[in-house]
């Protein structure tokens, strides 16, 4: 009897609630152990314990038992017996990479050869030597360990050498710096003992730590092991390649080797995502030596357990699109559920409300917009990429002031009016500084609350800078805080100011003949002339800019702007002839400048607010006055909806021919195709529920709004070579597209709570059908959304694993995606779980859910630290709004749950809680 309880109890929806529940709070806990310690100690107290791998075997267990529970094995459910044994086999594949995989690095540099690689794991070397009947002998012990400085480590080895005994015993541990541990072991044989230290890390082979006790010999180590290859490798040149006119910003690199085994050898080219993949082993490209003359390459052997776990992600990821869209699936049935409510359905009630969202210019002299924009149509050279002028300076004065204009100024006339009249801007209020740091305006001496300065507010009276006392201990510490951290973002717009009134930034003047393709200012050329040697080509560069700019400014003054109109055209003649192979096309700068124009996203902010904002207005009529005209507006909504996601769509291609990759690499990118994403979404689901696309129109709107508050930067930038990767679009589009569908089952979810609150007997019957139908579709959206998530997150894998020969690591962000998935597969399942079922806990849960996205998405790059972080180190102040929101929605679940629980009882035939 209680062998059957506990096996029932073991393939119980239960359990597997439990584990989804423990599972995610375990890794939740390892991603702040390791921001607040180490990784090391994140895997010694999570991540590696006992009982972090029997949550995963017991769900293995549970996975298994549900197979007859639930009657996969009949025909119609093998899309869900699929998923359900992907895990099975995702999780046996993690098992095997643990217990049998290698992983490791090798340093090589140009001309040398090695048939060896240093460990990944680190391990303590103890080698006895001594003599007996006058001959020499040796004892050696090889052991795997992982320490760290935070935690009781242990280790102890006890043995004996021809009659000697002795035992090494672990005392303490203590980490010097990044480059270096320090382990303190005890030796003792006899009566005799000493203490040693013995310097080592992890993927550094340290010397041995040798000392006499009792007649024998001891020699320490701790660190990498090295590793025997099947085959050797000599390195025969490495190439760094950079983006044109950058120093330290790399579009490409890879290592030229030759391989050899048993006397035949070949040539192989290892880039980033080009692997050598040979004899078992795969070798990919890490990172290189700072004087560009050797290379690091990462080793990694785990056939079998890269084989099993691709085996589950092609299950898993079969099974969920198979799952959607085949057989008689739930998410099928949903389908045909909220198809049977449009016949039923009488009204939707629902209204949003919404609210609407100096001093005198300092003369200067400010050339007019006509011949503005044809500055702004010249190419500049800058981050690596060649760019119209417009948009350098879009990205000035945004830097600058967080503003696309200044004072009815577009932004090609602040950079030529800084050019043309530098001393009259430090007169003028360019500089952004946030209003809440009243130190910073007390240090100043402007008045609290002023979010723009003058450049020359930072100067006394005598000329001396008044941040240059804070500056260097802000610059030195390893943590500053966000006051700090504001001084250092003033300091820093000062800085880039003091380069544009200089011209030291405004590079348009090609290098001949540079390998790199190098251009340079008219100020980099007075203070190195030698740089170039053309003389006729060195007067032009001398000479153009002073000779525009005179010229600019007396067409100020007669409006006859024809010499200087000839001078900028004959810049743009010399850029062609030096940098022909290199520019973009004249149709591509020219797409720019009207993408630039446009500022498609901006528009369509305004467009989906407006939008949504008059479909809800239109739908709560319809409620009261079912007529024909009603149905007409709402059509005519939603067909503007779709002409607003083409135009979103077109942005987002016009985004990915500027950039040359995906237009989901930054923070402002992601948001955007987030909003891309959750817009889409909402039109699938169109025709079925009007009241659905309404809310997305806002969810988009509001994610849009985000991208384009002042802490987002819109430029369009370079990508580092590692995320060159069609594994990486895959991943980033997939996984970045969830989000929509959950942004939108979190609305779903606050508005049927709402609806639950205004529920009465009257219109008990009206409202019930609007919440079934809207739980339905957020059901359908969060399914959607799981299924996105979880085979994007699977995705990012496959690239890691491509890239660098590791499929998971637990970085945070990966982590914490995986945190997603158990939350939502938990909120999926409710309906599975005994006393967790129900309308009103499915609703209160999906917006719950959503909190994880946000860590995931939000949270880990500024709480955390991790591949994906943008924390290093700074101390983040929450902001205050976190908390309003956690308040909102805990007020609004208990008020909800009040009311369902009252209307249960007054009205016995609700289905208010169904």
């Amino acid at each position: 009897m209680i062998v059957r309880r506990f096996i029932s109890f073991l393939y119980s929806t239960k359990l597997m609630a439990i584990l989804f529940i423990a599972f995610a709070i375990a890794m939740a806990v390892g991603t702040f152990v390791e921001n607040d310690y180490d990784t090391d100690t994140a895997r010694i107290w999570v991540y590696n314990t006992w009982w972090f791998e029997a949550i995963m075997g017991l769900f293995v267990v549970n996975f298994i038992g549900n197979i007859s529970r639930y009657r996969l094995l009949k025909k119609e459910n093998w899309a869900v017996l699929v998923l359900h044994l992907s895990w099975v086999f995702i999780i046996v594949g993690a098992g095997v990479t643990r217990y049998f995989g290698n992983e490791g690095m090798i340093s090589l540099r140009e001309g040398e050869t090695t048939n060896t690689y240093l460990s990944d794991r680190t391990y303590i070397t103890v080698m006895v030597d001594g003599n007996y009947q006058g001959a020499p002998l040796r004892k050696k012990k090889q052991k795997e360990v992982l320490f760290s400085s935070h935690t009781s480590n242990h280790y102890q080895w006890s043995s004996d050498f021809k009659g000697k005994p002795f035992s090494i015993t672990y005392k303490s541990f203590k980490r010097i710096s990044e480059g270096m541990n320090a382990l303190v072991l005890e030796v003792v044989s006899d009566n005799q003992r000493k203490e040693v230290t013995v310097m080592g890390k992890r993927g550094v082979q340290h010397p041995s730590t040798t000392i006499d006790l009792n007649g024998l010999q001891f020699h320490l180590s701790y660190g990498a092991r090295e590793e025997k290859l099947p085959f050797s490798l000599t390195l025969n040149d490495f190439i760094a390649e950079k983006y044109p006119g950058t120093e330290n910003s790399y579009a490409s690199f890879k290592s030229k080797v030759t391989v050899s085994r048993g006397g035949e050898s070949f040539l192989y080219d290892i880039e980033m995502n080009h692997i050598l993949n040979y004899e078992g082993y795969r070798l990919f490209q890490s990172s290189f030596h700072p004087d560009e003359q050797g290379t690091i390459l990462s080793v990694n052997r785990d056939f079998w357990g890269t084989l099993i776990t691709y085996i589950g992600y092609i299950l898993l990821f079969g099974s969920m699109l198979a799952f959607m869209f085949v057989g008689k699936s739930r998410f099928r049935k949903l389908n045909q559920q909220l198809k049977d409510l449009q016949a039923k359905r009488v009204a939707i009630v629902l209204a949003l409300c919404f609210g609407s969202l100096a001093t005198a210019q300092t003369p200067m002299v400010v050339p007019n917009k006509a011949h503005a924009e044809k500055f702004g149509a010249m190419l500049i050279q800058d981050d690596g990429r060649f760019k119209p002028v417009n948009t350098f300076s879009s990205e000035l004065l945004r830097k600058l002031s967080k503003h696309d204009t200044y004072k009815g100024l577009t932004s090609d006339q602040v950079l030529l009016s800084m050019l043309l009249s530098p001393q009259a801007w430090y007169e003028s209020d360019i500089i952004y500084v946030k209003k809440a740091n009243d130190s910073l305006h007390h240090f100043l001496g402007v008045p609290k609350g002023t979010k723009w300065v003058k450049p020359k507010d930072f100067f006394d009276a005598k000329g001396q800078y008044k941040l240059a006392s804070l500056l260097k201990d802000i610059y030195n510490t390893n943590t500053p805080n966000q006051f700090q951290k504001d001084f250092k973002e003033v300091d820093q717009r000062i800085g880039l100011l003091n380069r544009a009134l200089q011209g030291d930034i405004f590079k348009v003047f090609p290098v001949p003949n540079d390998p790199n393709h190098k251009w340079i200012s008219h100020l980099d050329y007075v203070n190195d002339t030698l740089q170039i040697t053309d003389p006729l080509y060195k007067q032009f560069v001398k000479n153009a800019l002073p000779a525009y700019l005179i010229l600019l400014q007396q067409a100020t003054e007669t409006g006859d702007y024809s010499k200087a109109d000839k001078v900028l055209n004959n810049i743009k003649l010399q850029q062609e002839f030096y940098s022909a192979e290199v520019l973009p096309s004249p149709a591509k700068v020219q797409t720019e400048l009207w993408y630039n124009r446009i500022n498609i996203f901006e528009q369509l902010f305004q467009a989906y607010l407006y939008l949504g904002t008059v479909l809800f207005i239109v739908l709560l009529w319809h409620i009261f006055m079912p007529k024909q005209i009603f149905r007409r507006f709402t059509q005519i909504g939603i067909a503007l909806l779709w002409l607003c996601f083409i135009l979103h769509t077109v942005g987002l291609a016009v985004r990915w021919y500027l950039s040359g990759h995906a237009p989901f690499s930054d923070a402002y990118e992601s948001m955007i195709y987030v909003g891309w994403s959750a817009i889409g979404v909402g039109l699938f689901f169109s025709r079925r529920s009007p009241l659905t696309v309404a809310a997305t129109a806002f969810v988009t709107a509001m994610i849009l709004m985000i991208a384009h508050w002042n802490w987002m930067d819109p430029a369009i930038g370079t990508l580092q070579p590692v995320l060159n990767s069609y594994w990486l679009m895959l991943h980033v589009a997939v996984i970045v597209g969830s989000y929509g569908p959950f942004a939108l089952g979190m609305l779903l979810g606050v508005i049927n709570l709402l609806l639950m609150i205004v529920t009465t007997r009257k219109n008990a019957h009206k409202i019930n059908l609007i919440q079934q139908e809207l739980t339905i579709v957020n059901e359908l959206a969060l399914t959607v959304g799981l299924v996105m998530l979880t085979i994007g997150n699977f995705l990012g894998g496959m690239w890691a694993n491509e890239s660098w020969g590791r499929y998971w690591g637990w970085d945070p962000k990966e982590t914490w995606a995986l945190i997603s998935i158990m939350v939502y597969a938990l909120v999926i399942h409710l309906r599975l779980i005994p006393h967790w079922r129900g309308r009103w806990v499915f609703n209160f849960m999906s917006i719950v859910a959503f909190s994880s996205i946000l860590m995931t998405y939000f949270g880990v790059n500024f709480y955390l630290t991790g591949m994906h972080s943008y924390a290093t180190g700074d101390k983040i102040i929450t902001p205050a709004f976190v908390y309003y929101a956690v308040g909102i929605v805990l007020l609004l679940g208990l008020v909800s749950y009040l009311r369902v629980k009252k209307a249960s009882q007054v009205l016995p035939n609700s289905n208010t809680n169904s």
